[in-house]
């Protein structure tokens, strides 16, 4: 397996070797002086990954990456000493540049990524010669980046999309589903769904709210027994079991890159998402907006940007009441019968997503991710590694996680926690 010598820049051994207290997971000595660049670092995304990479790794140099100098410093003040400020426009590729010129990775968290036409970020981290790794939630935008591949082998830079909580540590659950189907020959994996349950915006911020907005303006696509099908965004309603402490939730169908790169990559033949969130009636909210407005005013980036300054302070002030949970629950079906099914839920989208992506980021210091472009869930040894370590990592904080579990058994420890609190 290639070193992190052939990708790191500084090319110094990395000391990660202190155990943080905060997330309890002990980093071998691996880099030392590497600088990262989280771009999007004052925002919720960003902001939240830079703590979790400085918490893991003290001796790690962030460069916090946006346009707001102000934000900038209040960020920096927060993380301390071995971070700094970079002003950045990702839009223009010579500020791309210059900020990449020094640092061994680069975070792009800057989204949405609905919408966008070009992937800069990318471009200037290949010609840079510079890891990246990116938090995209956009079909389009994660199909367009994997089209750089072969400019990222001949660059010798390894690059991850898709890589943050969902999808990423969604996608590297329903890898290791199938590949522990597939080891103990419990049929061939017919059927894989991913379900996802938020309570408001996560505490995540306008971006998200953006994000949804936008994806409602996307014809779902979806996999059934190998045929693409294409479905209405916010349909296909289905009452989830997400487990404990978060129970059963209302999801629906959104157009998510998960869907299409796992039934490429794991070779799944029927496979869709669906999302849902509380309180209840922003789930009726999404689907009036479906129904009333078109789609192409739904993926129009400067209305939707309207759309959420208009409801960003009423969701806010539900957010208050409705806290951030977050669940996620993978189910795998196989053709003897088998469901298995993982679920991964944290009181805390705002700091979970920087603790997955943080892990995410990690595994490509550490050599793991060879050159290319990849989606989380390909092979270890391409993407990540060790699949088990960037799960542990990314876990850390949550109530319940859990991985090969048959169905049955969820919906009977929830039976239970029902009955118990009657």
């Amino acid at each position: 397996m290639a070193g992190a010598s052939l990708y790191l820049k500084s090319a110094i051994p990395i000391a990660c070797a202190r155990e943080s207290e905060h997330l309890r997971v002990h980093l071998p000595d691996k880099t030392r002086n590497s600088r990262v660049l989280v771009l999007g670092g004052t925002g919720r995304v960003g902001g939240s990954t830079a703590i979790t990479l400085s918490k893991l790794c003290p001796d790690l140099g962030i460069v916090i990456g946006g346009r707001n100098r102000e934000k900038g410093a209040a960020m920096v003040a927060t993380l301390g000493e071995n971070s700094e400020f970079s002003q950045v426009d990702i839009n223009n590729a010579n500020s791309l540049e210059a900020a990449l010129s020094d640092v061994d990775l680069v975070v792009h968290a800057a989204g949405p990524f609905q919408q966008a036409d070009k992937c800069s970020v990318l471009e200037a981290a290949i010609y840079t010669k510079t890891a990246y790794l990116d938090v995209c939630d956009d079909t389009s935008y994660a199909r367009r980046a994997k089209s750089f591949s072969d400019r990222a082998v001949a660059a010798n830079i390894p690059a991850i999309t898709t890589g943050g909580i969902y999808p990423g540590v969604s996608n590297v659950m329903a890898a290791e589903l199938v590949r522990a189907a597939r080891a103990e020959s419990e049929g061939e994996p017919e059927r894989l769904r991913f379900y996802y349950y938020t309570a408001g915006t996560g505490g995540a911020g306008p971006t998200i709210l953006a994000t949804s907005f936008l994806l409602l303006g996307e014809e779902v696509i979806a996999y059934n027994k190998g045929e693409e099908i294409k479905l209405k965004p916010y349909s296909g309603t289905l009452n989830i079991d997400f487990g404990k402490g978060i129970g059963n939730r209302d999801v629906y169908l959104l157009n998510l890159p998960e869907v299409r790169s796992a039934h490429e990559v794991l070779g799944i033949p029927t496979v869709s998402a669906r999302f849902g969130t509380a309180p209840f009636f922003w789930n009726w909210g999404m689907e009036a907006m479906t129904n009333l407005l078109s789609p192409e005013f739904l993926r129009d980036r400067s209305k939707v940007q309207q759309l959420v300054q208009l409801f960003d302070p009423v969701v806010r002030a539900f957010d208050g009441i409705a806290g951030e949970r977050v669940s996620m629950r993978v189910d795998l079906e196989c053709s003897n019968g088998r469901n298995m099914v993982g679920i991964f839920s944290h009181k805390r989208l705002s700091v979970s997503v920087g603790t997955a992506t943080a892990a995410f980021a990690l595994a490509v210091l550490e050599g793991s991710t060879q050159p290319g472009v990849w989606f989380p869930e390909e092979p270890e040894g391409i993407a990540i590694e060790a699949r088990e370590v960037l799960l542990k990592r990314a876990a850390q904080g949550t109530f319940n996680f859990i991985m090969n579990k048959y169905s049955f058994l969820i919906r009977k420890n929830s039976l239970y926690l029902f009955l118990s609190s009657s």
